[in-house]
């Protein structure tokens, strides 16, 4: 009986939270962030990094990228990245500070099961041969339901990221060192 009024008592909160924000969790609910550190000048890492017209110079899941609407690295511009599998992503650049070594997009739409996805990715210098590129990203899982479809939900949201993060950075890495 104790463990049913437990559960009451969750259900409850999920459901009163659920209320509170009309049924779908509030954008940048979960965050993935993944570091990279290379033995590498930061102006040679950013010159792989910093083109946002062609991700798959150092992310090997990307066969091609596409501006298909805007001007490369300024804001609005639009990138359609075609994965390896044939699967697509459509994202929007929303900053670009070429001094930062930063950039900054969101995915309108797209394979990966997140959604409200914004992100940066930065290199910054950590000596004369020496960089550190970060990436992050806040976002929702895809399916905003009370009970997500299988691999919509949270798990897979940040499971997903952090594997196109890793796979990017650590291909960055091998060719830049």
């Amino acid at each position: 009986m104790r463990k049913l009024a437990n559960l009451s008592i969750v259900v409850s909160a999920a459901l009163l939270g659920a209320c509170a924000t009309g049924g779908a969790t509030t954008s940048g609910n979960l965050m993935v962030e993944e570091k990279v550190s290379i033995n590498a000048p930061a102006s040679k890492v950013w010159a792989k990094v910093g083109d946002f017209g062609d991700l798959g110079a150092f992310h090997p899941a990307v066969a091609k990228t596409e501006i298909t609407s805007g001007t490369n690295n300024t804001q609005g511009a639009v990138r359609l990245l075609t994965l390896q599998d044939g699967g697509t992503i459509k994202e929007a650049f929303t900053a670009y500070n070429a001094a930062g070594m930063s950039y900054s997009y969101v995915i309108n739409e797209g394979v990966l099961p997140v959604s409200n996805y914004s992100s940066t990715i930065q290199v910054k210098s950590t000596g004369a041969t020496s960089s550190e590129v970060i990436w992050k990203g806040n976002f929702n899982r895809k399916d905003l339901s009370a009970t997500p479809a299988k691999g919509q939900d949270n798990e897979a949201a940040t499971g997903t990221i952090h594997a196109v993060y890793r796979g990017g950075l650590d291909n960055l890495k091998k060719i830049t060192e």
